[in-house]
């Protein structure tokens, strides 16, 4: 899944790409390089980061969605947590949803998704945004992260959408400590063990930065090397920013697992 953020303010290539033509030329080179899922948003989910009304963001992610849709076959997914921008970047072409909050930050969602029949993908997190990392705790944070999967799996399937049609994200760095995050893929497997996909997107996060040192721009020798692991513990999809390194690194890892 290759990352296109339309914002001016996420923490790795916020503003980059808020330019419609850039932002479509970027998308072009995530498919170039192999991505199988371009997932385009417009609101930044970093943390400490401030809200987007429904407007900015249908004006941000719409336009790159028709054109990108218009051009490629390349799938794309909407980044959003709000059902009207959902629905909206259904209509321009995107076919899978990707919410950060799994369908709790607009009681809207799963319907918008079960009546579009397509891929959804619910991800963890601890608050919101602008307070998950505000010292977030947890007793057992892998066994809690997986009651709240099963949890929203549950309630998404009591909304419509079908069973099959449910990804699963973790959500490394939403709301967790560089410690939680270890934990989380030393037993990834837990996670996977739910029995839906799981998606895995821990490109260039902060942790990556504290375990090496480096700045985001810098960090892909680290998120190539955590999305390895994360594939042999039974990751299925990989959300990140450098396409082509990790796309070459899950092959090479992956003709040693069959």
């Amino acid at each position: 899944m290759g990352v296109l953020n339309v914002t001016p303010d996420s923490f790795s290539d916020g503003g980059l790409f808020l330019e419609p033509g850039t932002a479509v030329a970027q998308g072009r080179l995530l498919a170039s390089e192999g991505a199988d899922l371009i997932d385009v948003g417009g609101e930044s989910t970093r943390p400490g980061a401030d809200p987007v009304s429904v407007t900015d963001e249908l004006e941000r992610v719409v336009p790159v969605i028709e054109a990108l849709a218009a051009e490629m076959r390349t799938p794309l997914s909407i980044d959003t947590s709000k059902a009207e921008v959902a629905r909206a970047a259904l209509s321009a072409g995107a076919s899978f949803v990707n919410d950060v909050t799994a369908l709790h930050g607009d009681a809207a969602m799963a319907g918008v998704v079960a009546d579009a029949q397509v891929d959804v993908c619910l991800v963890h997190m601890k608050g919101e945004p602008r307070t998950m990392q505000d010292d977030p705790r947890y007793d057992d944070v892998v066994g809690e992260v997986r009651g709240f999967l099963e949890e929203r799996l549950e309630l998404a399937i009591g909304a419509g959408i079908a069973e099959q049609r449910v990804w699963l994200d973790p959500g490394i760095g939403f709301g967790k400590t560089l410690e939680h995050n270890l934990e989380l893929i030393r037993r990834l497997d837990e996670i996977v063990a739910i029995g839906r996909p799981v998606v895995f997107g821990a490109s260039r996060k902060r942790f990556l930065g504290r375990l090496t040192d480096r700045p985001e721009a810098e960090r892909v020798a680290g998120t190539v090397a955590v999305n390895v692991l994360a594939l042999e513990r039974g990751a299925t999809m990989f959300r990140v920013h450098d396409v082509a390194a990790t796309r070459d690194a899950l092959r090479v890892a992956g003709a040693t697992l069959k």
